[in-house]
């Protein structure tokens, strides 16, 4: 293969590992490793001597990225996409106290439709509930079947 496609291959698989730091979801990382791997394994003459240079890249890139968490030069980068701000009852966040646990079981009446999630009444008491995934229709008798946190599950009686 030419020397100057092995050029522009690993030149691009350093520019879509650039990328990657500013569009984080690994595919742009996934194919620059591709094409660097693609381009050593092009420039070299036997299997083993590429596939020594494969690993040692991965390592080496492996290595600069826990590095980089150690450094403080560069801890900057990584404090950008952490959250800082934290919700507290001061500022008016507040976490659901209540238990949802006693009406598993329990039968009542969806007071719109669940589609799939909607409210029904227990026995005066309304709730935002949420089907397995199919349509209920208002007026219908439900059951809990499931309480998952703050999420109530229900089924067509």
């Amino acid at each position: 293969m030419g020397t100057g496609l092995v050029a522009t291959l690993f030149v691009i698989g350093i520019v879509l590992l650039i990328l990657e730091i500013f569009v984080p979801g690994g595919i742009l990382g996934l194919f620059g490793i591709i094409t660097l791997s693609i381009a050593i394994m092009q420039s070299v003459d036997s299997f083993a001597l590429g596939f020594f240079l494969i690993c040692l890249l991965l390592l080496s890139f492996a290595g600069l990225f826990a590095l980089s968490f150690r450094l403080p030069q560069t801890r900057f980068i990584w404090d950008r996409f952490s959250l800082k701000t934290c919700q507290t009852q001061e500022e008016g966040y507040t976490a659901p106290l209540r238990s949802y646990e006693i009406f598993l079981g329990k039968h009542g009446i969806a007071l719109c439709q669940l589609r799939p999630a909607g409210t029904a009444d227990f026995s005066g008491e309304r709730l935002d509930v949420v089907t397995e995934g199919v349509f209920v229709t208002s007026g219908s008798r439900v059951k809990v079947i499931a309480v998952e946190g703050t999420r109530v599950v229900v089924r067509q009686v």
